[in-house]
Order: C-alpha cells, then structure tokens, then sequence
C-alpha cells in the first residue's frame, strides 16, 4: 500500500498530461498529493517529515506553475525536492552527526555497523546531489515532453535501481529472525 501512496500522484500526473496538459497534470498531482498524505495520517496516525516535505514542495512549485502559468515552476519540483533531501541528509551528518538512513533502514530490521551506515547516507546525498543536477539539466535543455518521460520513467527507474543497490549492499545486515521468517514463507509477506 505505501508503494501505491508514494507512487500514484506521479503515476495520476503523467496520465493527466497525456490527457490534456502540463497545467491539468500539475493540478492533479496536488490534489493526489494531499489524498495520499490524508490517507496515511488516518490509516496510521503517522506521517514521515519527508512525505510533509515532499507535500509542501509539490504545492509550492505546482501552486507556482498554476498561478503564473508557468510550466518551468514544476519542471524545477524534483531539484527542489532531491536537493531538500541531500541537504536534511547532509545537515544530519554533518551537524547532528546522525545517519538518518539508518532510521528508514532499520524499520526493515538492518542492524548494520556505523561505518556501513556512513558509507550509506553518503552514497545517499551524492546520489540526490546527482539527481538533482541531472533533473535541472533535462528541465533546461529538453522538451516539456521529454521532460516529462524522464520525470516519470528515467528518474523513478534510477531511484528504484539506487534503492535496490542499497538494499543489496545491506542485506548481509538483516536481523537474522527476519530471514529465517522470510525463508519459511518462501519470501511472501502478504
């Protein structure tokens, strides 16, 4: 269900741009935005400070881009939002002295050593840093069309392969009872 939650307004976004328009997609990914964080505070009572902070930036970027009629405002969304994540990463590593990754890691049970964990979060803000600059390259110097496949294909799909190399790298560090369970169901966690 989080999959669905984190990933339907981008899904709902580039549905309403090839519907109709930049505006129209910009719109409903506000509006899939809110409903998705509205929908994890009733089912859990909880939502995480990045899921607040993605919400604020779709609304003031896609608010921006509605108000003013200008598409560069969204197209300049995901730098803002890889950047925001970088530097809470950064700030946190640099000026609490915490990996924060370690705490979205280890709700999956991965006790890992501090170095691994370092090695981690620093992985983590070169990787947004990256993100950051490649989304501000294609919105610059690319159609609205293709910008628009890169978001929703090329950027979702760098994510997710990044994720699974991180989730790779730290799976010697699962909680043991956590691979016997998923052993004994054969890996299904339904």
């Amino acid at each position: 269900m989080q999959f669905i939650l984190e990933y339907a307004p981008i899904i709902l976004f580039f549905a309403a741009y090839k519907f109709k328009d930049i505006y129209l997609a910009t719109g409903v990914a506000i509006i899939a935005s809110v409903l998705a964080i509205a929908y994890a505070w009733f089912a859990t009572r909880k939502v995480s400070t990045m899921q607040w902070l993605s919400l604020g930036i779709i609304v003031i970027f896609g608010g921006a881009t509605l108000l003013l009629h200008d598409e560069t405002f969204i197209k300049w969304k995901p730098t803002a939002l890889y950047a925001a994540f970088g530097l809470t990463l950064l700030f946190g590593k640099l000026v609490l002295r915490r990996d924060w990754i370690r705490v979205l890691f280890q709700q999956a049970q991965i006790q890992a050593p501090d170095a691994v964990w370092s090695r981690i979060t620093w992985a983590w803000i070169v990787f947004f840093a990256f993100m950051a600059a490649l989304n501000g390259y294609v919105a610059t110097q690319y159609s609205l069309d293709t910008w628009v496949n890169f978001k929703v294909w090329w950027a979702m799909g760098i994510f997710f392969a990044f994720t699974i190399a991180n989730v790779i790298a730290l799976a010697r560090y699962m909680n043991e009872s956590e691979r016997t369970d998923d052993a004994s169901t054969g890996g299904d966690r339904a």
